[in-house]
């Protein structure tokens, strides 16, 4: 019995460290996607830029914490740049257009990474502060997850702030809730727009970095994470962050215990949750009714 609630607790650390991961990267995007209305299919190439762009930066000085403050912000200010003299050109072209720029942009971004660093995985060691591991009823659990976990409830915790005590955050509600209105009031909503994308890309440039020494860095990397982003922004709702943070941990438990379960199945488990939900509620668990 007591093998089998370790192994729970365990499968349940699993699924928190990789619903947090997955939280940072999709907050972003429900941000965008709920505030903006702009279908980014990039955005995920902007995790995978992070996760390189942090490789690169501790073969030049040899430490994480320097990559892991440096290389969101140039992840944010390529996400800013794409805004402003990209984006911005193609959104009152509507859903199709901003679909065939992003699709491109992730494909550029891809085989630049391609060129630039190579196609095979490129290992990022785990800084030595949290290359232990500590003992959670009776089995050895790597330190590393657990900063995953608890440093991801720490931005969780500035971006709640952000979103709920300050004007920007207040801006930014008002905005998914309602853009044109927002615009009529007199706020200056593409300044705004360009702020929530520099934002959102930053949030996917950090969890870029933290996901290095966790799963290996390599081009295929944003493919495989851009689904479940998807899944969590319309399973939790668009532009709802409590939303982002409910549905990635249904979808990290269900990919943990999936896994362990029934492994050949475990892709299907977060679709059929997605399904679910959109039958019970179409907009989303904390989505408003459009």
């Amino acid at each position: 019995m007591d093998s089998i609630w370790s192994t729970i607790v365990i499968q349940v650390l699993h699924g928190l460290a990789y619903g947090m991961l997955l939280f940072l990267v999709a907050s972003g995007l429900t941000l965008v996607f709920g505030m903006m209305s702009v279908l980014n299919l990039a955005h995920a190439s902007f995790y995978m830029l992070g996760a390189y762009f942090s490789y690169q930066m501790l073969k030049w000085v040899g430490n994480f914490w320097v990559a892991l403050l440096v290389c969101p912000f140039l992840v944010a200010i390529l996400g800013i740049l794409m805004e402003r003299f990209l984006l911005r050109r193609v959104h009152a072209g509507g859903h199709v257009q901003e679909f065939v720029l992003t699709a491109g942009i992730a494909f550029v971004a891809m085989e630049a990474v391609k060129w630039i660093w190579g196609t095979e995985p490129l290992p990022v060691p785990i800084p030595p502060a949290l290359s232990g591991s500590v003992n959670i009823m009776g089995n050895v659990y790597p330190a590393y997850r657990l900063f995953i976990l608890f440093f991801s409830l720490v931005v969780l915790a500035f971006m709640a702030y952000i979103l709920l005590k300050t004007r920007l955050g207040i801006t930014v509600r008002a905005a998914v809730t309602d853009r044109d209105m927002v615009s009529a009031l007199g706020t200056n909503t593409p300044r705004v727009f360009m702020l929530v994308m520099g934002i959102g890309t930053w949030l996917a440039g950090l969890a870029g970095v933290i996901a290095g020494p966790f799963i290996s860095t390599y081009p295929g990397m944003a493919s495989e994470i851009l689904v479940d982003c998807f899944v969590v922004t319309v399973t939790g709702g668009l532009g709802s962050l409590v939303g982002a943070v409910v549905a990635s941990f249904l979808i990290g438990q269900l990919s943990s215990f999936g896994i362990l379960l029934i492994p050949r199945f475990a892709i299907v488990f977060a679709f059929l949750l997605m399904a679910v939900v959109l039958i019970i509620k179409p907009s989303g668990l904390f989505g408003e009714k459009g």
